[in-house]
């Protein structure tokens, strides 16, 4: 039963599904590589929540449809519209979104998610609250958005935070896209299901005998059911080979830093092409998330929400991410014009507008995020 009220609008975009005592939630856009659309996000939110208190449904697995892709992301061309054309829905997107994955982090049963195929922005996360991460030999996974204008949002603050500290500005202000391997050696995947291990999912869930096991800890009967089909570790995976680089150029003191450190590494190859990632990145939005990842390290769940509410708006009205989507997505110049066009004029004051809240504290759309969780 979809409880969304706009529902029309999202029935197809996304199903919902109750078997063997587990909530499915399938994104259906795969030709849209599954990305998220407004009416998305309110639905699942109803659907979840009602499924909280659900005494029927022990535990939720969210999953995209086809074969390429989990989730891509939010639907950027239509915030871009909404703000080009003075609407307010990329305002309320947001809101929505923020909401949506705070549910997922504090959500009362075991939530789990299936990576498979591409996993980016808004995919990451719909995810990165579960307390199972399934990644398999198709994940590709990835926080890009530095490259259309933006910083690494819906929770990134928090989730990428809690990666070491290199390996989060590499892959947060990069936005490089890993593996299954790397995924499991940065902490970001708990269950990594090679071959066709991720095609028996559903069999195991769905015959799961609930009354056999601890009915008490139904987080454990899923981790006991679907441990057999993978593994929780990595053999020399990538980043663990490029460790002592990424240590020795993401330690420097800003991202001028890094990119100075790479530009001197002029002998690996590695090194040049993270320089010329980086010279193809928004200058402003590589330090607004140099900053924002560090602050996140020292703020709770609800805080990093509302930090990058913030940001998010700043991002619309004195950001790079009109011109980014623009570039990428809509005219496909692929010229972004950065505003600044460097790295030498990004002052500092640019980069504090961005973390002076818009609203005041008491009128904050997320001021009450939380309250009943932590309370």
């Amino acid at each position: 039963m979809n409880l969304y009220d706009g529902a029309v609008a999202a029935q197809d975009e996304v199903l919902f599904e109750v078997v063997n005592c587990i909530g499915v939630v399938t994104l259906n856009r795969p030709r849209a590589l599954n990305a998220l659309s407004h009416g998305m996000i309110r639905a699942i939110s109803a659907q979840m929540t009602a499924w909280a208190t659900d005494d029927d449904v022990k535990a939720v697995l969210v999953e995209g449809a086809g074969d390429k892709a989990f989730c891509a992301g939010g639907d950027v061309r239509a915030l871009y519209d909404s703000r080009l054309t003075g609407g307010t829905l990329h305002h309320e997107f947001f809101v929505d979104e923020y909401r949506l994955n705070y549910l997922t982090h504090r959500y009362p049963k075991p939530y789990l998610a299936l990576l498979d195929g591409i996993v980016m922005g808004g995919g990451m996360g719909l995810s990165q609250g579960a307390a199972l991460r399934l990644v398999t030999d198709k994940t590709r996974l990835a926080m890009p958005e530095t490259g259309i204008g933006l910083f690494p949002d819906v929770g990134a603050s928090w989730f990428m935070g809690r990666v070491a500290v290199t390996l989060s500005r590499y892959l947060g202000i990069a936005g490089v896209t890993i593996g299954a391997a790397d995924a499991l050696y940065a902490g970001l995947a708990d269950l990594w299901l090679p071959g066709d291990a991720p095609t028996h999912v559903r069999e195991r869930l769905w015959s799961l005998d609930w009354d056999a096991g601890n009915t008490a800890d139904p987080l454990a009967q899923l981790r006991d059911a679907l441990a057999p089909l993978g593994r929780t570790w990595a053999e020399d995976p990538p980043l663990a080979r490029e460790r002592v680089s990424v240590d020795r150029h993401f330690s420097a003191p800003d991202v001028a830093g890094i990119v100075a450190s790479l530009a001197a590494d002029a002998d690996s190859a590695w090194a040049r092409d993270t320089l010329m990632l980086l010279q193809s990145r928004s200058p402003l939005m590589m330090c607004v998330t140099d900053r924002q990842l560090a602050l996140g390290r020292r703020l709770d769940l609800a805080d990093c929400f509302r930090l990058e509410l913030g940001l998010g708006y700043r991002a619309f009205e004195d950001g790079d991410f009109m011109e980014g989507v623009r570039a990428l997505l809509v005219d496909k110049d692929k010229q972004p014009r950065w505003r600044p066009a460097a790295l030498a004029q990004v002052t500092p004051a640019r980069i504090e507008a961005f973390f002076t809240s818009p609203w005041a504290s008491a009128s904050h759309p997320l001021a009450d995020l939380g309250k009943s969780a932590d309370s």
